[in-house]
């Protein structure tokens, strides 16, 4: 898709006969080979693929050439439970700022609308779109945190909640969904943890551009997207910790749910070790056994076995290896 975003109108897809010169904003939404091969015929300057924008090498992602500033970092993008990560770019030229993007975002959508809705007195800039993006860009990442942190609240009241379910078959699964949302969880905390180092590389680089002339009111929000960074960046961290904790904490009651099966195994072998002792011995038949022809051997034997069974279970009742007591 080919947008032309002007102040004053909404968004429109820019046709192949369009005089761009009036454009400042020009977005390009899942481009297609001819829409960046038009958009270069256009506009005369150089357009980055998918594959330019997906490097990771700092020099890649930020540079300067023939005038024009050409900047990119991943950028995270959540759908209700899933979680994406597509490369964003941005061309700056005096006139104009060229956007590449692979997804909709919903920084992207605030910033178009409210461009649509300011007054069009030509006062409107590139470097003043840019910088409303990526102050959209924080916010929406730290929508995205805030939303993670209550996630991770729900699951840590779940882990360590005391009335957890009796049954083993319902603990276990239990057990098992947390482990899948703590691994979304620990997912989406790393492709935010990227797209904050990629902003943040953006702001520096823009910041100390010494061939870029920002005006001071652009240089001072810059700074404080920057320090929002920062305290973002901090949250992810203390984000990524609860993370680990709880998935050590989650991994701790699984291993006792395996403890309490491995005792229900014990305590069954071991009960059931004595009785079938005894009626080996008895079921051997020997003439010299004394109880072989005594009136009440069968029911000796009975009994025998029956408290063979008993006492144990006792036992391990009062260890607190199974029951309530």
């Amino acid at each position: 898709m080919f947008l032309a975003r002007l102040a004053g109108v909404p968004a429109r897809e820019i046709e192949p006969d369009d005089d761009l010169s009036g454009i400042v904003w020009i977005d390009l939404i899942n481009p297609s080979t001819e829409e960046i091969d038009r958009a270069e015929k256009a506009l005369g300057i150089h357009v980055p693929r998918r594959e330019e924008l997906e490097e990771i090498e700092s020099s890649s992602r930020h540079y300067e050439r023939s005038n024009v500033l050409y900047l990119s970092s991943p950028l995270v993008r959540r759908v209700d439970e899933s979680a994406f990560s597509y490369p964003v770019g941005f061309v700056l030229t005096a006139q104009k700022l060229v956007t590449v993007r692979y997804s909709d975002y919903y920084a992207f959508d605030v910033v178009g609308r409210d461009i649509a809705e300011t007054a069009n007195d030509g006062t409107l800039t590139p470097d003043q779109v840019m910088t409303q993006l990526l102050e959209e860009m924080i916010n929406r990442l730290a929508d995205i945190l805030e939303g993670l942190g209550r996630t991770l609240d729900d699951v840590s009241r779940k882990v360590f909640n005391a009335d957890r379910p009796r049954k083993r078959a319902n603990a276990g699964e239990m057990l098992r969904e947390t482990l899948r949302r703590l691994g979304r969880a620990g997912d989406l905390a790393s492709m935010i943890r990227d797209s904050l180092l990629g902003i943040d590389r953006m702001l520096i680089y823009v910041g100390e551009l010494p061939g870029h002339v920002l005006v001071d009111g652009l240089k001072q929000r810059l700074k404080v997207a920057g320090r929002d960074v920062a305290s973002l960046n901090d949250f992810v961290a203390q984000t990524m910790n609860k993370v680990q904790f709880l998935l050590d904490a989650t991994l701790g009651f699984i291993n006792i749910e395996q403890n309490d099966g491995m005792k229900v195994l014990t305590v069954v072998s071991s009960v059931g070790i004595a009785p079938t002792l005894i009626a080996g011995i008895y079921g051997m038949n020997f003439k010299i056994m004394p109880e072989l022809s005594w009136h009440y051997g069968y029911q000796y034997s009975l009994m025998m076995m029956t408290l063979s069974i008993v006492l144990p279970l006792l036992w391990f009742w009062r260890r607190g290896w199974f029951g309530a007591r």
